[in-house]
């Protein structure tokens, strides 16, 4: 079995902008509140006719063409989101008909916050095993759907967006461009975050994310490197999910990674859940603040308490 990697990569997110100060005029809050607590600036927000599908195929044709590759050459599609209203069909499904693909094989993966990196891991094992030859992996999620707008510990928080991925064998004798997945889970705190109820709504329990994601995801990092064979002070670029800039910031330094550009996408995006990790990725790239070949750590968090992440090269 050979190994998998990025060939592409792509993101979209909608026109509307919300700043804080508009926020500021419809809950109590301010902009010096928000940007002192979590960082963020603006967040997109869809309208009522962009469905996540929408803004899932968008990210997924820039991928694509990022990689070369039309919708014909997919035969796996994987949507990691949590906001999908409707059963069936399923995102990907919705996906694949918007760009007119074939008959790939068409999945959604609801691991919240780290649905993206879950659903790369899902695809490299595909891709490793001989089950797919292409594949396309999306994160997508519309959290203005989910969001109490009259609740300013949560509606401050959220963007919406897309991002994706093109996964494809490596060559033979060629290192993988996707290493190992750490992923797990810690049941105890999975009410910590959630998008419960009729209609369904975001809650979370931010001081216990926070404790979490400070006091262990650190040591859970660097173990990620380690899996990959990858000196952390040799990784080009740290992507977490963009939650909260607190967060975010002090990781390059505790793990290590001392020359690596770390994603602040959140500043400029919000929370954007299973979007976070791929939309980030995606602009450093096309910003050209990463390279080709750059070992890239990418480590999602969020809801179940669910996290997984992998060291990927940039494509």
């Amino acid at each position: 079995m050979h190994g998998s990697r990025i060939t592409g990569v792509g993101h979209y997110q909608p026109a509307g902008v919300l700043t804080n100060e508009e926020l500021a005029g419809l809950v109590d809050t301010s902009d010096e509140w928000i940007r002192s607590r979590v960082g963020i600036r603006t967040r997109r927000i869809a309208g009522s006719e962009e469905p996540v599908d929408e803004l899932a195929a968008h990210a997924a044709a820039k991928a694509l063409a990022a990689a070369g590759a039309t919708p014909a050459d997919v035969d796996l599609v994987l949507v990691a989101t949590s906001t999908a209203i409707d059963r069936s069909p399923n995102m990907a499904a919705r996906v694949a008909a918007r760009l007119g693909m074939g008959n790939p094989a068409t999945m959604d993966l609801n691991v919240v916050c780290a649905g993206f990196t879950h659903a790369l891991a899902t695809a490299d094992h595909a891709v490793r095993a001989g089950a797919s030859r292409r594949a396309l992996v999306i994160g997508a999620d519309k959290m203005s759907e989910v969001t109490d707008w009259t609740d300013r510990t949560t509606c401050v928080l959220v963007g919406d967006g897309a991002g994706a991925a093109v996964v494809e064998p490596c060559a033979p004798d060629t290192e993988p461009g996707i290493g190992p997945v750490l992923w797990g889970s810690v049941p105890e705190l999975g009410h910590a975050v959630r998008i419960e109820g009729t209609p369904p709504r975001f809650a979370q329990e931010g001081q216990s994310v926070y404790r979490w994601a400070t006091t262990r995801l650190p040591a859970v990092a660097r173990e990620v490197c380690e899996r990959a064979g990858v000196d952390p002070a040799d990784l080009a670029a740290v992507v977490l999910h963009q939650a909260n800039l607190r967060i975010i910031e002090p990781l390059a330094q505790r793990i290590g990674a001392v020359r690596a550009v770390v994603a602040r996408d959140v500043v400029e995006s919000g929370n954007t859940s299973a979007a976070s990790i791929p939309l980030a990725l995606a602009k450093l790239v096309e910003r050209g603040e990463i390279g080709t070949g750059d070992p890239v750590l990418l480590f999602g968090f969020g809801g179940n308490l669910s996290y997984a992440g992998q060291v990927v090269r940039c494509p």
